[in-house]
């Protein structure tokens, strides 16, 4: 009896201290971020806190426990943060952005082979080419995918890129075991973000989620249409002024052999086009019979 209350007493003082110290946490960085553990293990915990390691404390806590922790502290809009609080979660504290947090976070996301019942994060697509499986029961697992083969030299080939599985769909367990056999590995894992608080302003995964190339194409496309239109006006900056200095010249060189204005430059281009206009015009003769 004594021994029980001792490691019940234990327990409690465990909570308590995981409660301060979620509190303290929370008062101590502008940013709170609740990550969801999407099968996340636990050598790739500690490799993202490793990474994180002097920007960012991450503590895996029960939502209750975190949900205590969050009110005693005080922050503004907590209740919005409790309302996300389901399912498996860390809380994570750090002085960086969301947005940086983002990217970090799936910097450090590694591939998985795929389970049964997993649910495709994206459409997987089965490259075309040599499988090297050897002809035999599995080509009835290629069947039952959709995938298009062919026998040749003993081994199995896909015809053409297949499409397995849709974004979102279910993966059976026969579409798992096929997968794993041609080293494909489909589930994205690590710590992904339900939801960001900074100082105050509660941000949805989606307002977080940078995708950098889409920044960077939309940024060079922006920068090209900017200087196309700055060159049209002639407008000078150290960009523009190599090619409004070349459009000008190129204007101006074809102005000249229009009107005739010899030049170093242009006398060979009027004295071209002056002997095709001739020689139009004496075809021309010779048409009408006048030569």
């Amino acid at each position: 009896m004594t021994q029980q209350v001792q490691v019940q007493r234990e327990y409690n003082e465990k909570k308590i201290s995981t409660v301060e110290k979620i509190a303290q946490l929370s008062n101590k960085y502008p940013v709170i971020v609740i990550t969801q553990l999407s099968k996340v293990r636990s050598a790739q915990l500690m490799a993202v806190r490793k990474v994180l390691r002097g920007n960012a404390e991450i503590v895996v806590v029960k939502n209750k426990l975190a949900k205590l922790a969050l009110k005693r502290a005080g922050i503004k809009n907590a209740d919005e943060l409790l309302d996300h609080l389901t399912g498996q979660n860390a809380l994570l504290f750090s002085n960086l952005d969301p947005f940086k947090l983002y990217l970090l976070l799936e910097r450090n996301r590694v591939s998985l082979a795929a389970r049964a019942g997993d649910v495709a994060p994206t459409d997987i697509v089965v490259p075309a080419g040599n499988t090297g499986q050897p002809a035999g029961p599995v080509l009835s697992e290629f069947r039952e995918a959709g995938i298009p083969t062919k026998i040749e030299s003993g081994s199995i080939w896909i015809v053409k890129d297949s499409v397995a599985a849709k974004a979102g769909t279910p993966i059976s367990p026969k579409l798992a075991s096929l997968l794993s056999k041609l080293g494909i590995k489909p589930i994205r894992a690590g710590l992904s973000i339900a939801l960001a608080y900074d100082n105050g302003l509660i941000y949805a995964a989606d307002a977080v989620a940078i995708d950098l190339e889409k920044y960077r194409e939309s940024l060079v496309t922006g920068f090209a249409s900017s200087k196309a239109v700055a060159v049209y006006i002639g407008y000078l900056t150290a960009d523009t002024a190599p090619e409004i200095i070349a459009k000008a010249y190129r204007e101006a060189f074809a102005l000249a052999v229009e009107v005739g204005e010899l030049t170093p430059e242009t006398t060979s281009m009027i004295f071209g086009k002056a002997e095709a206009e001739a020689n139009a015009i004496l075809a021309l003769a010779k048409e009408k019979g006048y030569v």
